[in-house]
């Protein structure tokens, strides 16, 4: 929301500075976003009236000019804007004059100079060259009954001051100067001057037939007809100045009307060319395959979720948002139907994005409008037309169909006292209630309100705590320190913090990314083999549609992003939640129904694992690296790892990571596939596990250092192919050895390239070192061939091995 200060004081003038204003606005919860004067500092600028213009005796483009400036002689000024001619009033900028200053930043001194051999004693000025547009085609012209030789800031008031309030959306009242005003009435009891609305009495008795079909659409419909409509009035200077403070053009005389009445008291309004109607106008919800094509030039289709006016023929306009460019006022335009309605807040709710565009009627509507007015501000509309455009007004067609129930709200005064944290008493409430305009009568130790048609967002107690509160002023409220006992809440042993997760995994040489918690939904279908990913209802863009049930696709996008700055080498992991179906899940203070949220943990590595190296040559990442960082991420748990398959992984370069028996996420190397459709020159590796799993850890327990050395015995078995490491290991650690295995490593596996006498096709050798030792004795030689022993039975017995010779 955008004003001037001038527009504001003429409703509520408090004995307050600018900087006041702008403060007391702030702290009565309308945040002052900026503050800005209109017009840059600058001197010696004046009203001029140029009353000679000759062509320039040596330059086609330049014009002489003989200038007023109210100081008896005549300044001679070279110009050459295309506008320049005598009779009108421009601003003059003298010799000596300072102007705002240009690209250079430095101010742009007038001196007393030549152009092209002739004498200039100053410059003409455009809006541009006084930084109060952009506007350099010409000569800003100004109004003919100003005073020639009047300093040009108090002409055009550019010693005012522009506001930008920042406004929450339940302060659909303060959505114009009038209803600011209103409230830094209330916040400074600076009396508040309400406007009149004067009836413009009817000269002839046309009406236009209006059906509302639609209650639940429109409660109000207010609208009459205006003959003989002068469209090409030119819009007052005075008006033009308003609208540009507020931040809209000028656009046409009936627009700018239209525009000047919604700034000034937030009632949006439409302007339909009378002659382009056909028969009537019918309000009602749109109809499936309907089109319209709207003021901007965009065509749009409806369907029954979105409001219409519509006459005869064809829908003519969206409701509460934009009119329709087939009844738009043009040049041509002699009659002219004015409209003003009251639009359910729920009926226009979200149908601008829809569309992917927003208006300042929409703003308005869907956050509600005060119904009450719709008449009085035809009124106020009509009589803009008549002095402006002329014309002759009808008689006033206002239909009432349906108007929102004011339904009383009542607030405790101790639960006021206790939320606002200081005390307060029944006057105080009674006294901001009757100050801000509201209703409210004392029952005891609680008010009631009933809140006035344009207060749409007084429902429950809180929202009248919080009236109270802005009164009082918050800078007023006392700062008490809390008083609550502050108890410590050690984290349990058993698990790690996810802070320590994330230092260690920097550790590893990983970055953390934080992405959004909604992605594409290709690759939800294609990373995550999700064909039912969870939809939003309302998304911020359309490729951010679905909930993410992994957290691979927003590594992809940070590696995809990195490598297009030309990043060599990327290491990058993510802590985030993921959103799963499940339908046992119900609704609590922390979840959704029919919704799983698990927290995962996921990385990405991709180039060379240690990067530039001057000792050797680097080479790319593969799984055993990615699968190392995940051991460690684990340790000192012990994770099994099984051939897997994943959506998003290589089908022969995938794990899934299980541990004590459950698993727990997957590690591998991305598919060939999305590797080319991502356009990756290498693969790059992924890990993504369960959180809860990842941060478990078992409780140290503290042993004494062993007094007896250990023994070290290796093996070299053969076994079919197909047998894995982890099958290996896992029938070492099952053998009886007496509780005397301590460790056991796999340093060596020999494959031939053809049969041998020892090992067939299809064999594969496999080397292990145990490490034995007892805490209690040294071992002896029996001790120790006995535990091999047993060893070699069990991987006799699972897997089908011997030992080679």
């Amino acid at each position: 929301m955008q004003f001037p200060e001038s527009w504001l004081r003429e409703f509520c003038n408090p004995p307050l500075s600018t900087q006041q204003i702008a403060d007391t606005l702030t702290m009565g919860g309308l945040e002052v976003e900026d503050l800005r004067p209109v017009a840059p500092p600058f001197t010696k600028v004046v009203v001029g009236e140029i009353k000679e213009a000759v062509q320039h005796p040596n330059a086609d483009r330049l014009r002489v000019c003989q200038v007023d400036v109210g100081q008896g002689a005549l300044l001679n000024i070279v110009c050459g804007a295309p506008n320049a001619r005598p009779g009108i009033k421009v601003p003059t900028a003298l010799v000596g004059a300072e102007l705002p200053p240009g690209e250079d930043g430095k101010p742009f001194q007038i001196k007393l100079g030549k152009l092209r051999g002739v004498e200039s004693q100053g410059m003409l000025c455009s809006a541009r060259e006084l930084q109060l547009s952009d506007d350099h085609g010409g000569l800003l012209e100004l109004a003919a009954d100003v005073k020639v030789g009047a300093d040009i800031r108090a002409t055009l008031q550019l010693d005012d001051h522009v506001f930008t309030l920042k406004l929450t959306p339940n302060l659909a009242h303060a959505l114009s100067v009038y209803g600011v005003a209103r409230e830094l009435s209330a916040l400074t009891g600076t009396p508040l001057k309400a406007p009149t609305f004067e009836p413009v009495r009817p000269t002839h008795d046309a009406k236009l037939p209006v059906r509302v079909s639609a209650p639940d659409l429109c409660g109000r419909f207010s609208g009459r007809i205006v003959r003989n409509v002068d469209t090409t009035a030119k819009t007052p200077q005075w008006m033009v100045d308003r609208l540009a403070r507020c931040g809209q053009r000028s656009v046409t005389a009936l627009v700018d009307i239209s525009n000047y009445v919604m700034f000034e008291f937030g009632r949006p309004s439409h302007i339909f060319d009378l002659d382009k109607i056909h028969g009537g106008l019918d309000v009602r919800w749109g109809r499936a395959g309907e089109q319209l094509k709207l003021l901007n030039g965009t065509t749009i289709t409806v369907d029954d979720k979105v409001g219409v006016i519509a006459d005869d023929v064809q829908v003519e306009s969206l409701a509460g948002i934009m009119g329709g460019d087939a009844t738009a006022v043009s040049d041509a335009t002699r009659n002219v139907y004015v409209e003003a309605a009251f639009w359910w807040p729920q009926a226009v709710q979200g149908r601008s994005r829809r569309y992917n565009f927003s208006t300042d009627a929409g703003h308005r509507f869907e956050r509600g409008v005060d119904p009450s007015l719709t008449v009085e501000h035809i009124e106020h509309i009509t009589r803009l037309i008549v002095d402006i455009c002329g014309g002759e007004a009808g008689p006033m067609d206002d239909q009432v169909v349906k108007l929102p129930e004011a339904k009383p709200v009542t607030l405790r005064v101790a639960r006021a006292a206790k939320v606002i944290g200081m005390p307060v008493t029944a006057t105080q409430c009674l006294q901001a209630f009757q100050r801000l305009g509201l209703p409210a009568r004392a029952q005891g130790e609680t008010i009631v309100v009933t809140p006035p048609p344009s207060r749409f967002d007084l429902a429950i107690e809180e929202d009248l705590v919080e009236e109270v509160a802005r009164l009082i002023g918050y800078q007023n409220l006392p700062t008490t320190p809390p008083l609550a006992p502050i108890t410590a809440k050690l984290p349990p042993e058993s698990r790690r913090s996810r802070f320590a997760l994330r230092r260690q995994l920097a550790a590893l040489g990983f970055q953390e990314t934080i992405n959004f918690s909604f992605v594409e939904e290709r690759w939800e279908r294609e990373l995550a083999g999700n064909a039912d990913p969870i939809r939003l209802l309302n998304p911020i863009a359309s490729q951010m549609g679905v909930m993410r049930s992994s957290l691979l696709g927003s590594l992809l996008h940070v590696l995809r992003f990195n490598l297009d700055r030309k990043a060599e080498r990327v290491r990058v992991f993510e802590v985030g939640r993921v959103f799963l179906r499940d339908a046992s899940v119900a609704t609590t203070d922390t979840s959704v129904r029919g919704v799983r949220q698990p927290m995962r943990v996921a990385g990405l590595v991709y180039g060379e694992g240690d990067g530039l190296q001057w000792s050797r040559k680097g080479a790319p990442v593969d799984f055993y690296d990615i699968k190392g960082d995940v051991e460690a991420l684990l340790a000192p748990a012990r994770a099994v790892f099984e051939r897997a398959s994943h959506p998003a992984m290589h089908p022969g370069r995938c794990a899934s990571v299980h541990l004590e028996g459950r698993a727990i996420g997957f590690v591998g190397e991305l598919h060939p596939r999305w590797r080319q459709a991502w356009e990756l020159a290498q693969a790059p590796m992924l890990f993504e596990l369960d959180l809860d799993a990842v941060l478990s850890r078992e409780i140290p327990a503290f042993e004494p250092v062993p007094r007896f050395q250990p023994a070290e015995r290796d093996l070299a078995v053969i076994v079919p192919d197909h047998v894995t490491h982890a099958q290996l290991l896992a029938a070492i650690r099952a053998s009886d050895t007496g509780g005397l295995l301590r460790d056991a490593f796999l340093f060596d596996v020999y494959k031939p390239k053809q049969a041998t006498a020892g090992m067939a096709a299809g064999d594969k050798s496999m080397a292990v070192r145990l490490t034995l030792a007892d805490p209690e004795a040294t071992l002896t030689d029996p001790q120790i061939e006995a535990a091999v022993a047993a060893v070699v039975s069990m991987l006799q017995q699972r897997l089908g091995a011997r030992l080679r010779a």
